[in-house]
C-alpha cells in the first residue's frame, strides 16, 4: 500500500507534520468493494486484497471483509479504516453490490441500506439521487471500465452501495440537516482521510450555505453549538436548513458567505468564543485562540467602565467572569464582533447581527443588524 502523503504541500504535508496515520474515505472503500465485486462477476474470483488507484495516484489495497457471488450479482465489503482521525464512520462496513445490466446502460448508482438519499436542493447531487458524491462515482466508473477492459465485460452495471448501521451512524453527522435521509453520504475527493483535518467541517459549512440558498432562505445563522442553535430558533424562528453548524470556524462561514451572499447572517455563540471574533480571530478553537481579557478590559474602559472595573476585567479568570463583573460587555462584544465580521465580508451585500449567550443559552449581549 502506498503512502497517503507523498506531496510536498497540502494534505501530504499536514500528515507528515502531525505524524498521524492517514485513513481512507467511504468513497475509496466503496470503489474497492465495487471493483472486487465486478471482477468476481467477470472472472468468478474476488481479488483479495483489491487494489485501486486514487485521484492523486496513490494505490491502496483493501482486504475484503465480506463477499458473495450468485449468478449475475456480486457483493464485496470493506471495513473503513479512518486512521487516527476521530471519524464516526471508522470501522463501518461499506458494501458494494454489483449487477450486470444490458449493453448501453452505463453505470447506475443505487442507495442501499445505510446510504442516504438527497431530499433537498443545493447539494452537488439532484434531489432523489443516492448520496454518493461525484468524485466517488467517477472513481467507481473508472474502475468498472478498467475491469471491463481487462476481463472482457461491457462495463454496464448497477452498483448499490450500502453501509452496515449507516442510518444510525448518520445521526451523528450533518446529513439530516442537509436533507440527506436514510443514512450516510459516500464521500471523498482524494480518497484519503487526513487525521484531524478541518476540511470536512468547513466543506459541510459550505454545503449548508448552498442548501439554505437553494431553499430560498434569506436569513441564516452561524452557530457555535447546539445551545446557540436553540437560541436562534427561539429568537428568530429559523428553520433547520437555515442553521449553520459553524463550530469554531467563523472565518469559513464569513468567507463563503462573502462569495455566496444571503440577505442576513446572524452569528450566535458563547460570549467567550465571540469575544475572540471581536478581537479579530476567525478560528475560535481554544488551541488556536484565547480569550484576551486585556482586550475586554479595553472595551469596558471605552464603554464607560471605571478604571477599577476595567482592571478587574483584565484580571478575570474567564470571559464569562469578566462579563459578570461588567454586564454591558455583552452588547459591546456583540457589536465589535459584528464589525469584525463586516470587515471580513468586504462590502458583500449581507447584514450581520451577533447574539452572545451564556452556557444556559440566555442572551447576554446582542447588537442590531448592520
Amino acid at each position: 500500500m502506498s503512502e497517503a502523503g507523498g506531496a510536498k504541500g497540502g494534505r501530504g504535508a499536514q500528515l507528515k507534520h502531525t505524524g498521524l496515520r492517514p485513513g481512507w474515505t467511504t468513497g475509496a472503500c466503496a470503489t474497492g468493494a465495487a471493483t472486487a465485486a465486478y471482477t468476481a462477476l467477470l472472472t468468478g474470483d474476488f481479488p483479495d486484497p483489491v487494489a485501486i488507484t486514487l485521484p492523486k495516484g496513490q494505490t491502496p489495497a483493501f482486504a475484503l471483509a465480506a463477499e458473495k457471488l450468485t449468478g449475475e450479482h456480486a457483493m464485496a465489503g470493506i471495513v473503513k479504516d479512518a486512521g487516527d482521525d476521530p471519524d464516526v464512520t471508522h470501522g463501518a462496513l461499506v458494501r458494494a453490490s454489483v449487477r450486470l445490466l444490458a449493453a448501453g446502460s452505463g453505470v447506475v448508482f443505487r442507495a442501499g441500506a445505510g446510504v442516504g438519499t438527497v431530499t433537498r436542493p443545493g447539494l452537488p447531487l439532484a434531489v432523489g439521487e443516492p448520496a454518493i458524491n461525484p468524485v466517488p462515482r467517477q472513481m467507481m466508473r473508472d474502475h468498472v471500465a478498467a475491469v471491463a477492459q481487462r476481463h472482457g465485460g461491457s462495463g454496464d452495471v448497477e452498483i448499490t452501495v450500502s453501509v452496515d448501521h449507516g442510518e444510525e451512524i448518520a445521526r451523528s453527522t450533518w446529513n439530516p440537516r442537509l436533507g440527506i435521509l436514510g443514512g450516510l453520504s459516500i464521500l471523498g475527493t482524494t480518497g484519503i482521510v487526513v487525521p484531524y483535518s478541518c476540511s470536512a467541517w468547513i466543506d459541510s459549512i459550505r454545503r449548508g450555505v448552498d442548501v439554505a440558498r437553494a431553499a430560498g432562505r434569506t436569513h441564516v445563522a452561524g452557530c457555535t453549538g447546539s445551545t446557540s442553535e436553540k437560541t436562534v430558533v427561539a429568537e428568530y424562528g429559523l428553520p433547520e436548513d437555515a442553521l449553520l453548524d459553524m463550530g469554531d470556524f467563523a472565518g469559513a462561514v464569513l468567507k463563503y458567505v462573502r462569495r455566496h451572499p444571503v440577505d442576513r447572517l446572524t452569528i450566535c455563540g458563547g460570549f467567550a468564543k465571540l469575544s475572540k471574533l471581536a478581537a479579530g480571530h476567525l478560528d475560535l478553537h481554544s488551541a488556536r485562540s484565547q480569550v484576551d481579557k486585556s482586550f475586554l478590559a479595553g472595551l469596558a474602559a471605552d464603554g464607560g467602565a471605571g478604571a477599577e472595573v476595567a482592571a478587574a476585567v483584565a484580571d478575570a479568570n474567564t470571559g464569562l467572569a469578566a462579563l459578570q463583573l461588567w454586564p454591558p460587555l455583552g452588547d459591546l462584544v456583540a457589536a465589535t464582533a459584528r464589525d469584525e465580521a463586516l470587515s471580513v465580508l468586504r462590502g458583500a451585500p449581507v447584514q450581520v447581527d451577533v447574539v452572545c449567550i451564556d452556557r444556559a443559552g440566555a442572551v447576554v449581549g446582542r447588537c442590531a443588524p448592520r
